[in-house]
């Protein structure tokens, strides 16, 4: 797609895609992608690291279908990553996006980077950056927060934060010590919750022309996708994955290794369980997971909920919808030129194409047909070559 045919009137233009964990991102922004003239930004914090490919659910070259993805295998596991790093390679990677003329599509399912990119969220006083350095009393606080987690647990720690921020205990899972000694440190040096801070931010306008979308499915789908998930995982190999690691020097104290999926097969490495104790962890506590994303996703503003069940789990009605929403919201030209309208007509010529009578087929709910669709388009003179002339 050509830069002039994005909208850069005001805002940039942005394409979301999140959803719970297993729920089919993968397969529909890879789609999406080829659909508009996108590149994928991953908004996933266990996909930026290297080594770490089955338990986090990495997708593979051949996935990819030739569309540029970024954001993946940045890292190596004993590195650190917050989501003001996040944000601020994200911010990195939409500006040669938006150079090369094309439309970021961020993907994944870490809801909180998400917003942190849309809202374009200030980390300089908040959880995941240093407290104003004139108190001189931030690394001693941590240093604090830390020995007291060491010495009675990451529970302990989390029953404080329950105490001083019930909002963002709600909202920290107990094993995320990094994130709960951050809420704790920020409340200790400016005795305001942390969840009031991001809540005032949560309110600030989007910094993009946005389509956020967030695919759905019945809940005892996605359980059962999680399951089948686990289940493959450990088929492919997620113990030697985790061998490997260890190998490497990776521990339980790293941010990398608190990913689901890895510290649970670590704690069977470690002979703490059975490995079929560990994969029923994994998926109890993805399934929960799950739930607390849906429950993030219900709380932002604007969202355009995709319920598959209501689509019929029909691909094509699905990006059709998202089209139409693209569209309305002026990050497609409700317009096409030539370009667009040839990506079009080819779409639906292959869709016509591939099935097995071609005639009266149903595009969408509306009762038209790809034939009729393709006829009121005028699309057929995009279909044949165009013939040029000089002068």
């Amino acid at each position: 797609m050509n830069q002039n045919k994005i909208n850069f009137d005001k805002k940039p233009p942005l394409i979301i895609l999140s959803g719970p964990t297993a729920v089919g991102k993968t397969k529909l922004s890879v789609a999406l992608a080829k659909a508009v003239g996108g590149e994928i930004v991953s908004a996933d914090s266990m996909q930026v690291y290297r080594h770490m490919d089955i338990g986090s659910a990495k997708i593979t070259a051949a996935e990819m279908q030739g569309v540029p993805h970024h954001m993946i295998d940045i890292l190596d596991p004993w590195e650190e990553f917050s989501v003001a790093l996040f944000k601020e390679k994200c911010q990195q990677c939409l500006s040669g996006i938006y150079a090369r003329g094309h439309i970021p599509i961020v993907t994944g399912g870490t809801g909180f980077y998400v917003q942190a990119l849309l809202r374009d969220i200030d980390f300089g006083s908040g959880e995941e950056s240093a407290l104003p350095a004139e108190r001189n009393l931030s690394g001693a606080c941590r240093a604090r927060l830390e020995a007291l987690a060491a010495e009675k647990g990451p529970e302990y720690l989390h029953a404080m934060l329950r105490e001083a921020d019930p909002a963002s205990a709600e909202a920290i899972h107990p094993n995320n010590q990094k994130r709960v000694v951050r809420a704790l440190e920020f409340f200790h040096l400016t005795g305001e919750p942390i969840s009031r801070h991001n809540e005032r931010e949560r309110e600030k306008e989007p910094a993009y022309n946005a389509c956020y979308f967030v695919l759905n499915d019945l809940r005892e789908r996605i359980y059962e996708r999680i399951d089948l998930r686990v289940d493959e995982m450990l088929r492919q190999g997620l113990v030697k994955e985790v061998e490997r690691l260890r190998e490497m020097g990776c521990h339980r104290g790293m941010i990398s290794m608190q990913g689901l999926g890895y510290k649970e097969v670590l704690a069977y490495l470690e002979g703490e369980t059975t490995l079929e104790e560990a994969a029923e962890t994994i998926k109890r506590d993805t399934r929960h997971f799950a739930k607390r994303q849906l429950t993030w996703f219900r709380r932002e503003k604007d969202v355009i909920w995709i319920n598959q069940n209501e689509l019929s789990y029909d691909g094509d009605r699905i990006m059709e919808f998202m089209l139409e929403e693209l569209q309305a919201r002026g990050i497609l030209p409700a317009e096409r030129g030539d370009v667009e309208l040839t990506e079009r007509a080819l779409f639906l010529k292959k869709k016509l194409d591939s099935l097995a009578e071609n005639q009266g087929h149903l595009l969408d709910n509306t009762g038209k047909t790809i034939e009729l669709t393709l006829a009121e388009l005028d699309m057929e003179k995009f279909l044949q070559p165009q013939e040029t002339t000089d002068g």
